[in-house]
């Protein structure tokens, strides 16, 4: 081993940097404050040590915390400026500049060190438009209620069994299959739905792939995502933070996504302090 240098102990909980919402920056400081703590909960429960960033963090400690991370979590938030995908505002609002910056410097170095990624919602659709992509501005049919306004819509999902996430979900299945049916040829299951963007297959990034599904008024839309190399990178439309409307098969992504982090960490050395 290099003088100054010490292995990461085995039992060491990944960190893993969330990409959150400036509550003091919002219209609801309670309501952001609780979004972005069920994120953290979600990776802490699983053996994870997740650390908040958002556009407020001061550059030098939000690169500091990006250079030691093990894994990479974009959260879900308000719309994406359509400029990043080269078109103009056609049913975007809310946008927030210094939140997509924020993020998109987290990608670029997630993708300098191959750090593994899991997208949520609007993270699944930032890792579209940072990867080459864009989105479709408005699906009104999928929008539902904000969160903490009223229960949750849902809709149905299908998922290629084949895909990571597959494999994650059915791993976490009570019978080892989403769905209770061991022929099906997809997964299916019920999730919530918070977005009124997305993304469809012809408007998917090279370099992704489309591994899960549902139906709309804009058409069928591309809800589950995953790169194509043997890099985690994952992304999906609905919320599994939010328990309360989740299937509990979603457990199994976030044991899959820490696992990616904890192995990530684990072919890494740290510095030695002192």
């Amino acid at each position: 081993m290099l003088r100054g240098m010490a292995a990461r102990p085995a039992t060491a909980a990944p960190l893993i940097v969330v990409t959150g919402a400036y509550a003091a920056g919002s219209s609801e400081p309670a309501l952001t404050l609780r979004k972005n703590q069920l994120y953290v909960d979600a990776i802490r429960s699983h053996g994870g040590n997740p650390v908040v960033i958002s556009a407020a963090t001061p550059v030098a400690e939000r690169d500091r915390l990006l250079a030691q991370m093990a894994g990479l979590l974009l959260t879900g938030g308000p719309d994406m400026d359509p400029a990043l995908y080269g078109e103009k505002p056609a049913g975007a609002a809310g946008l927030d500049p210094a939140r997509d910056q924020m993020e998109l410097a987290a990608w670029r170095v997630a993708q300098e060190r191959s750090v593994p990624v899991l997208g949520i919602c609007r993270g699944l659709q930032a890792i579209n438009v940072f990867s080459g992509g864009k989105l479709v501005q408005d699906v009104p049919d999928h929008a539902g209620p904000p969160y903490g306004h009223g229960p949750a819509h849902t809709h149905y999902l299908e998922i290629e069994p084949r895909s990571k996430l597959g494999r994650a979900i059915a791993a976490a299945s009570p019978d080892g299959v989403a769905g209770g049916d061991p022929d099906d040829s997809m997964l299916e299951l019920e999730v919530n739905t918070y977005h009124h963007q997305a993304v469809r297959h012809d408007a998917l990034a090279a370099g992704l792939r489309p591994v899960a599904w549902s139906n709309s008024e804009a058409g069928r839309l591309v809800e589950g995502l995953e790169g194509l190399g043997s890099r985690w990178l994952v992304g999906v439309q609905c919320h599994p933070e939010r328990t309360e409307s989740t299937p509990e098969e979603f457990a199994g992504l976030w044991v899959d996504f820490v696992q990616a982090a904890t192995r990530f960490a684990a072919t890494r050395s740290v510095v030695a302090p002192g």
